[in-house]
């Protein structure tokens, strides 16, 4: 093996080394953060469940409606302006997205 290749190998082994101490590192850092993920992955799972059951969430709706029809507008009137803020900002992110 002539040096240079060995030299090379060692340096590859060195940076795989220290990436893996950087992963650990990272990782433990990182372990704060696990609530706000298992939070979204909590939302994301319920956006799922409704999309595969949106007569259920008709009829809840529905009910609402004919229960309390005042609470159920404001409601619904805060539903749409949270879907109107997903789409534009899914339109930004997009834009901005290379692809």
């Amino acid at each position: 093996m002539n040096p240079t290749t060995l030299e090379l190998a060692l340096k590859k082994q060195r940076l795989q080394i220290a990436s893996e101490g950087l992963r650990g590192d990272f990782g433990r850092h990182a372990a704060g953060l696990m609530p706000i993920f298992s939070g979204a992955d909590f939302a994301v799972d319920g956006a799922r469940w409704m999309r595969r059951n949106p007569q259920i969430v008709i009829a809840a709706g529905v009910a609402l409606l004919v229960a309390r029809p005042k609470r159920a507008w404001r409601w619904a009137r805060r539903a749409f302006f949270g879907w109107q803020a997903w789409r534009k900002l899914r339109e930004l992110v997009e834009r901005r997205a290379p692809a």
